[in-house]
């Protein structure tokens, strides 16, 4: 049986400049793509279909930031174009550009704040 690893909070996280501000416990991704089929007359099925362009939707849970961002006085609110990195045994998952279009804070009594943020990214690269 193979072992199943996966990742931890200091494997998915967020980055602005290289820095790393902020620690993500779980995360969902959505990637979308348009499609455009080439259709010719007096055909009754198209001849081709077409790639258009990507999106990337992705979904973070428990998102805490890390002592030296607050520290730096880092406002979540006001961020834009951040990177989220995504660690994996064998690579790197990057999503580029990204900014937030969904943030929602909870907290408990005694409990540090968790935030489950949606993020629409520009762009994503992988590196083995």
């Amino acid at each position: 049986m193979t072992n199943c690893i996966f990742p931890t909070t200091r494997d998915v996280y967020i980055e602005v400049d290289g820095k790393k501000i902020a620690a993500v416990e779980s995360y969902k991704t959505t990637a979308s793509q348009e499609n455009r089929l080439i259709e010719s007359f007096g055909l009754d099925e198209a001849v081709a279909n077409v790639k258009g362009k990507k999106t990337y939707t992705l979904e973070l849970s428990r998102v805490c930031m890390t002592d030296s961002a607050m520290s730096d006085g880092v406002d979540f609110y006001e961020l834009e174009d951040f990177n989220i990195v995504i660690v994996k045994p064998d690579r790197r998952i990057i999503y580029s550009g990204c900014i937030w279009s969904r943030l929602t804070e909870s907290a408990a009594l005694g409990e540090t704040l968790l935030e489950k943020v949606t993020v629409s990214a520009a762009g994503r690269m992988c590196i083995k």
